[in-house]
């Protein structure tokens, strides 16, 4: 299959990324500094823009219809947000999986293909979790750019003169007070819709200039989410006592039920959680880490103990409590900023979303698809038309639907709670076999962690019906595609292996020598030992053979990125015919024509004018003893057809690629 690189702006080709030693694009030896102000803008613009709404839709369990708050309730949900970022994210995710990367890269792929790798084999329960983490991946995708946008958008209704405002009048001697609807309600959407438009047209364009702004802009919106918490804490610093975890075991004992479902909404305050180990290839670990510790942590924390100092103290202002928050004529521009932070959320999980999906090619859980370079120099920025389009068609569909960021709450967390469950029994095996620890001590580090997500998901379930259903159909829609393509391309495989295998080819072929041209002819060919089809098709129809061969083999390793040692390999299987394996990590783009170009001083000679590639176009016909049901069968023949040539995503010359129709039944 095809290579895969991280979709972010900054992504690097970086070796030495745990110590934040290369820079993202490939810039050698950047500070430290720059890398850290990089990753608030990339791995922490979703967990980020939480506040907007996170504390909101817990306390709105509790006002229940009188819209009274209690003072307990709020420091006890205050006291859950505080111990699931520093449980789940700080514990978990900053000190526990930073340390396990493949190479200096993370997220759920990285860590399945370091699990197998552990193993020494890749199982089935791997391979499905890999499969169900991938799925997971795109509800998020979905609903983050939706949400984001939508609860920063809805910040204009706190804004004065265009939310709801009331007006006291005289009516037959008494008093009466009317409420006027907020008059920017109605553009609500449409502002959010054409802002999640424009974003998704722009990456076409590439990430580049936007990426050099997202650490600065994302760094001032955290700093202004810490300003306004400390200025309400001052002004009632009892609410510290919401650190206490006593506030919130208190809150759960005494609100059993309603708490369990509470915990649902309080998980909104960690999801983008998964994006700090995903990204930690991007910058290192070292950076990644002391922007958690140093400045993201602290800021939320002081940005949800300043709004429930505030909330304690309005009541009223619950329905759009982060904005309210703000003094009257800062509104506007706190509107502005959180806008800009929620499109730098949404930026981040686009691009991830390339990145995913390619490292889903390459390790063949999806069919190939097209892949644009949008920058010469770095090599994370790239875009994948069908999957941005797709994302834009599901984002606009789910802010259409949903219509507020309330709504869409119920929607969000199921996703990622399953995701952060695949990534803890994936950790479990490498704490197991790759650090070689005693399974005891590899169940004691990750069933609490495990648990506890347990706990979130089933709160999140009890959404379902109210818009929780959208991941999980999502989740299952994917996992069927993966599994069908997966599975067809295996059954495809084991009718390949059944053609002639190359060395009987060739003795053949020696008692009956076809004519020789000059030149040298490439064979494309997933199986070393078998005789490519668009050998035997080009022997059978035009009865030549050219006078250097070389079969060659695109693999892909269990590593990001392959060690210039294991690039290429050449092996001499007679005089004129070579077969050559050319390796790629999951995240490396492959370019076939570079790598062999590269491969000359191994001794490998061919004029890349001289030389014809040769491609098998299969068309594949479903087969009632295929092993597969039919209508699986069908699915695998579309996603095959709609599978970007093999020209184009090995970077091969068009000019120089001839490409052989044969038909396959499957």
């Amino acid at each position: 299959m095809a290579g895969s690189e991280a979709g972010t702006p900054s992504q690097a080709d970086a070796e030495d990324s745990a110590h934040g030693a290369r820079a993202p694009g490939g810039h050698a030896k950047s500070s430290f500094w720059v890398l850290l102000i990089g990753s608030i803008g990339v791995v922490y613009g979703d967990i980020g823009t939480s506040p907007l709404y996170a504390l909101r839709e817990s306390l709105k369990h509790v006002t229940g219809e009188s819209g009274v708050l209690q003072r307990a309730d709020v420091l006890g949900i205050v006291s859950l947000i505080f111990w699931a970022l520093l449980i789940i994210v700080t514990l978990k995710y900053v000190l526990l999986l930073l340390r396990l990367d493949n190479k200096g890269e993370g997220g759920t792929v990285a860590l399945m293909a370091l699990a197998e790798k552990a193993l020494g084999r890749r199982t089935p329960f791997i391979f499905i979790l890999g499969i169900v983490g991938a799925s997971l991946f795109y509800g998020d995708a979905l609903i983050t750019p939706a949400i984001s946008v939508l609860s920063a958008v809805e910040g204009l209704k706190a804004v004065p003169g265009l939310g709801e405002w009331s007006e006291t009048i005289v009516r037959d001697g008494a008093s009466v007070t009317i409420e006027h609807a907020a008059p920017i309600a109605p553009f609500i959407v449409p502002i959010s819709i054409g802002i999640l438009i424009t974003l998704f047209a722009w990456q076409s364009r590439g990430t580049g200039r936007m990426g050099a702004l997202f650490g600065p802009i994302t760094l001032v919106w955290f700093l202004t989410l810490g300003a306004l918490g400390v200025w309400h804490i001052t002004e009632d610093p009892t609410i510290l006592a919401a650190l206490s975890p006593h506030w919130g075991v208190q809150f759960l004992a005494t609100h059993v039920g309603l708490g369990f479902i509470v915990l649902g909404a309080v998980f909104l305050a960690v999801t983008g959680a998964e994006a700090l180990y995903a990204d930690m290839g991007h910058f290192g670990r070292g950076p990644v880490r002391t922007a958690w510790l140093f400045i993201v942590l602290p800021c939320l924390t002081l940005n949800y103990l300043g709004q429930g100092a505030f909330v304690l103290r309005h009541p009223e202002a619950l329905e759009n409590l982060f904005f309210e928050t703000a003094p009257g004529v800062m509104r506007l521009p706190l509107v502005i900023l959180a806008t800009m932070a929620t499109i730098i959320a949404s930026q981040a999980v686009i691009t991830g979303a390339y990145s995913m999906t390619q490292q889903a090619i390459q390790l063949g859980f999806l069919p190939r698809m097209e892949i644009r370079r949008t920058s010469e120099t770095q090599a994370g920025q790239i875009y994948m038309p069908q999957v941005n389009w797709l994302l834009l068609a599901g984002v606009l569909v789910l802010t259409l639907a949903f219509n507020s960021s309330e709504r869409l709450a119920a929607a969000y967390g199921i996703a990622v709670t399953g995701e952060m469950m695949v990534t803890s029994m994936l950790a479990f095996v490498a704490i197991w076999k790759l650090w070689k620890a005693p399974p005891w001590l590899a169940v004691a580090v990750c069933l609490p962690f495990f648990l506890i997500e347990n706990v979130f998901l089933a709160s999140n379930l009890t959404k379902v019906w109210s818009g929780g259903f959208v991941p999980i159909l999502l989740g299952v829609g994917l996992c069927l595609v993966m599994w069908t393509w997966t599975r067809g391309t295996r059954l495809l495989s084991d009718t390949v292996r059944r053609d002639e295998p190359l060395g009987k080819l060739f003795e053949t072929l020696s008692l009956h020598p076809p004519h020789r041209v000059r030149g040298t002819a490439i064979f494309l060919t997933g199986d070393p030992e078998v005789a490519p089809a668009a050998l035997m098709h080009n022997l059978k129809h035009n009865q030549v053979l050219h006078e250097q061969i070389i079969i060659l083999t695109v693999r892909t390793l269990g590593a990001p990125r392959a060690p210039e040692s294991e690039r290429v390999r050449i092996e001499d299987f007679l005089p004129d015919v070579k077969r050559v394996i050319v390796s790629f990590g999951f995240m490396e783009t492959p370019n076939v024509v570079k790598a062999l170009t590269a491969a000359r001083a191994m001794g490998l000679k061919f004029d890349i004018m001289k030389t014809s590639f040769f491609l098998s176009r299969r068309t594949i016909v479903p087969s009632e003893k295929s092993g597969m049901p039919l209508w699986q069968d069908h699915l695998f023949i579309y996603l095959a057809r709609n599978a970007t040539n093999a020209t184009d995503f090995f970077h091969i010359p068009s000019g120089r690629a001839v490409e052989l129709g044969t038909q396959v039944m499957v």
